[in-house]
Order: structure tokens, then C-alpha cells, then sequence
């Protein structure tokens, strides 16, 4: 049976001068293995709900509850890879900081965070299939806000 992990790409508003809009990403650095970056996710607990295994990640891993955040409807991407000879699925929501301006507070899981735009976020990220998922997320934003 696969690994399963579910999770937010959360992003963040900010208004720049002259007046444009800025989306920026939240990665997480972990403080074990590679240290590479990634949205706040984590393994399902039994008993337990794919959106609710994400919220929870988040707001273990980030500091980041619910209530701060806005649930964007209509966006989940689905990554699927192999993680030491296991198969591994891992969803991801796409969830927007409701005050841009709230803190971040890392678990012992991170040793950094960084809010980065679309091509710095998937340089960090690094593994193809999340710069896939965040630049579908993106294409996903852009398209919503021609609506």
C-alpha cells in the first residue's frame, strides 16, 4: 500500500509599488535528510481525513491554523513518486494567507522558510514534480483573477 501525505501550497497577496500584485509561496527547508524545501505536508493519521491531515501539517509544521487561511476551491494536485522503495501519493490544496503579514512559526521538523515567487519557489523546490504542481497552482491564480 502507498505512502499517503496531504498538504497546502500556501500562498501569499503583496501589493508592490507601482501598484502590481506579487504572488509569493511558502516553502518550508527541512531540518533532516537533503534539507530540501517543500509546502507544509504530512502523513494521514488514521481515522483521518485528507483536508483535515493538510490543515493540521500546516499548522504543526508553519503556525499557520485554518482560521488564517482561505481554501482556495476548485485546485488539488496529486504527486505520486517512490520514497526509499515505497510508493508515496501526496495531495496538495491551495490555500491563501487571509493577513499576508502573519507570522511564520517552524516546527522542529524546519530549520527554514522562505516566501519566494513562482521561479525562486520552484528553484528551491527542485524536484520536478512539485515545480509542476506550484506552476500549476500559479497558472490555476492567474486565471481565476481574468474571471
Amino acid at each position: 500500500m502507498a505512502l499517503r501525505a496531504c498538504g497546502l501550497i500556501v500562498f501569499r497577496r503583496i501589493i508592490q509599488s507601482p501598484p502590481a500584485e506579487t504572488i509569493q509561496y511558502l516553502l518550508l527547508q527541512t531540518s533532516y535528510g537533503e534539507h530540501h524545501w517543500t509546502p507544509p505536508k504530512g502523513h494521514v493519521d488514521p481515522g483521518e481525513d485528507d483536508m483535515t491531515t493538510a490543515l493540521r501539517e500546516t499548522q504543526e509544521e508553519a503556525g499557520l491554523g485554518a482560521a488564517q487561511l482561505q481554501i482556495v476551491e476548485g485546485f488539488l494536485s496529486e504527486l505520486k513518486y517512490e520514497v526509499r522503495g515505497r510508493s508515496k501519493d501526496v495531495l496538495y490544496w491551495l490555500a491563501e494567507l487571509k493577513d499576508p503579514k502573519t507570522a511564520v512559526r517552524l516546527s522542529e521538523e524546519h530549520q527554514d522558510y522562505r516566501w519566494a515567487g513562482l521561479e525562486e519557489a520552484c528553484t528551491l523546490a527542485g524536484y520536478q514534480d512539485l515545480q509542476h504542481a506550484l506552476k500549476d497552482a500559479h497558472s490555476f491564480l492567474l486565471a481565476a483573477q481574468k474571471q
